[in-house]
C-alpha cells in the first residue's frame, strides 16, 4: 500500500506539472481564462498530492520521492487540451480506483476510509472536463464564443478545503 500511495503522490505531482504546462501554453496563445483554469487546476492537484504526503507521514511512514517525468508543451486546440485533460484524469480515476480496491485487499481500512476523498474528487475532475468539452462543442469555430468563453473560465479560483479538526 505504503508503495502505491508513494506512487500516487508522483501521478498527482505529474497533473499539477501538466496543468502548469497547460497553463503556460494557454498564456502563450492569449488565452489568459483557459491558462486561469489550469493554473488553478495545477494547484488543486499539487494539494492532492500533499494530502497523501501528509497521511503517508500521519501513519508514520516513508514518503519516497520519484522523478516527474516532463510533460508536453504543445497542446493544439482547446477541445484537443481539454479531451487530453479529461483522458488525463480518467486515467487518474483509475489510479485512485485501483488504490481503493488495493487498500481493501489489504484490509487497511484507514487507507480506505481516506481514499473516499479521491474518489469523490475525480467525479467533480471528470465532470468539470465534460461540461468545458461540451461548451466547446457547442462553440465549435466560434472565436467570439471562445473569448467568451475564456472570459468565463478567468474568474475560477483556488480555494482550499476547509482544514479538518
Amino acid at each position: 500500500m505504503l508503495k502505491a500511495l508513494n506512487e500516487q503522490i508522483n501521478k498527482e505531482m505529474y497533473s499539477a506539472y501538466l496543468y502548469l504546462s497547460m497553463s503556460a501554453h494557454c498564456s502563450h496563445v492569449g488565452l489568459d481564462g483557459f491558462a486561469n483554469w489550469f493554473m488553478v487546476q495545477y494547484q488543486e492537484e499539487n494539494l492532492h498530492a500533499m494530502n497523501i504526503y501528509s497521511y503517508i507521514n500521519d501513519q508514520g511512514e516513508e514518503v519516497v520521492l520519484q522523478a516527474i517525468e516532463k510533460p508536453p508543451s504543445e497542446f493544439g486546440t482547446p477541445m484537443e487540451m481539454f479531451l487530453a485533460t479529461l483522458k488525463h484524469e480518467q486515467f487518474i480515476t483509475k489510479s485512485i480506483h485501483g488504490l481503493v480496491t488495493l487498500a481493501l485487499d489489504e484490509k487497511d481500512y484507514a487507507t480506505q476510509i481516506f481514499l473516499q476523498w479521491f474518489v469523490t474528487e475525480q467525479i467533480e475532475e471528470e465532470n468539470n472536463d465534460n461540461e468545458i468539452i461540451s461548451k466547446l462543442k457547442l462553440i465549435g469555430d466560434n472565436a467570439s464564443s471562445l473569448f467568451v468563453l475564456d472570459k468565463e473560465l478567468s474568474v475560477r479560483v483556488f480555494t482550499p478545503p476547509p482544514a479538518e479538526e
